[in-house]
């Protein structure tokens, strides 16, 4: 099967088209408007491509995911909670969380180009994106950043200079998501720092019809600010997490 090469007005075609192989690649070109990403992530579509790449649409089948209730807080991240070094803000440093995501690991480089971090902080601007920062003291030190449609949030990315400083941005973020009833967050493609907080695989027709519920509610007034008693609430009520490691 070919892929179609969008035009700026093209709509995207339907996710059940996207190839096996490599698995969930959709389309290529169009642009990174907010239109455009809006409606891409409505339908269960996201934009991931290289710095010499053209932009490349995705929608993966099995889709990872991470449900609220299934959250998964480790005894030693509940230790890095008690312990109280880190401050966790929200919409804050939108663009300097960008740029700790977009910062080369393992000599790769990054896939979060100039052109990425541009679209995405004007989606923030709109109120459509949002970050999760944590610090030590004044230092940025961890976060991550995503969108959020209705009752939807959709992960993009996350970083991390000091152990479990993602963790605990995406415990927080989770357990807040969850008071707003918020289902799960999206997390795109299976990594096993994922899964160890509790995310897991479900098919793309699971994960599309989450959005057909969740997508048309209406969403959290921006900025985004997090309750005072969430790290209250992850260390001190079993319920909320599942013993391991």
């Amino acid at each position: 099967m070919s892929l179609p090469w969008l035009t700026p007005d093209d709509p995207f075609p339907p996710v059940g088209r996207a190839l096996r192989h490599p698995n969930g690649l959709l389309a290529v070109g169009a642009d990174l408007s907010p239109d455009r990403l809006l409606a891409a992530y409505a339908q269960g579509i996201f934009p991931w491509f290289g710095e010499e790449d053209p932009i490349l649409w995705w929608s993966p089948d099995p889709r990872m995911v991470l449900y609220a209730r299934e959250l998964h807080v480790s005894r030693s991240l509940r230790r890095t909670l008690r312990g109280g070094r880190f401050v966790v803000t929200t919409d804050r440093a939108f663009r300097e969380v960008l740029a700790g995501c977009a910062a080369p690991r393992d000599d790769d480089g990054t896939w979060l180009t100039a052109q990425m971090q541009d679209a995405y902080a004007e989606l923030a601007r709109r109120g459509h994106a949002h970050s999760v920062e944590v610090w030590d003291g004044t230092t940025l030190v961890g976060g991550l950043y995503g969108v959020a449609l209705g009752r939807m949030f959709f992960g993009e990315s996350m970083f991390s200079r000091r152990t479990d400083a993602s963790k605990v941005a995406l415990a927080l973020l989770v357990t807040q998501l969850a008071r707003w009833d918020f289902e799960l967050v999206d997390c795109q493609m299976s990594t096993g720092h994922l899964a160890s907080m509790g995310a897991r695989e479900v098919p793309r027709a699971a994960f599309v019809e989450s959005l057909r519920r969740h997508v048309p509610r209406e969403p959290v007034p921006a900025p985004w600010r997090f309750d005072t008693d969430l790290v209250t609430v992850l260390t001190d009520c079993p319920r909320h997490v599942r013993d391991g490691f």
